[in-house]
């Protein structure tokens, strides 16, 4: 039987949620200059952050977006040539993937405005905090796995 979260540790992720859509409300119009989704915006900043393409898989748990939305995503992301795809060598059911210069360029136009906005979302409850909600997370993941074996 699980008990119910005391206040603390619901008020904490509830509050990071409601400070990121503010975030979010104030970064939609940049999105939206650029014809894009918050769902391709994840992603081309996914990308922009590694040096060497990723597979699909690991796109997908690095921005917790299922294979279907995130192949609807790619391809509509490569058909406006701001990402490529290349079939993986050895895995004939994934790709790699890759920004373009142009979407490379698309980033970092856009990324400035991003960066405000997270770095409002730290400066206002700070890292300290933030890992400590990773932790609390994780504590509470732990437990309820517990509790189901």
């Amino acid at each position: 039987m699980t008990q119910p979260l005391r206040p603390f540790e619901r008020s904490l992720p509830m509050a990071l949620m409601r400070a990121r859509e503010a975030v979010m409300r104030e970064f939609r119009p940049r999105l939206a200059a650029d014809a894009l989704t918050e769902q391709q915006w994840r992603v081309l900043r996914t990308l922009s952050a590694f040096e060497k393409p990723l597979t699909t898989r690991e796109l997908s748990e690095m921005t917790f977006l299922l294979g279907p939305s995130l192949s609807r995503i790619t391809a509509n992301l490569s058909e406006r040539s701001l990402l490529r795809r290349a079939p993986h060598p050895t895995d004939q059911r994934s790709n790699l993937l890759d920004l373009t210069d142009t979407g490379k360029a698309l980033v970092s136009k856009v990324a400035a405005g991003s960066e405000e906005g997270y770095a409002a979302i730290e400066a206002r409850f700070g890292i300290a905090q933030l890992e400590l909600l990773h932790e609390l997370l994780d504590e509470l993941a732990a437990a309820q796995t517990g509790e189901e074996s």
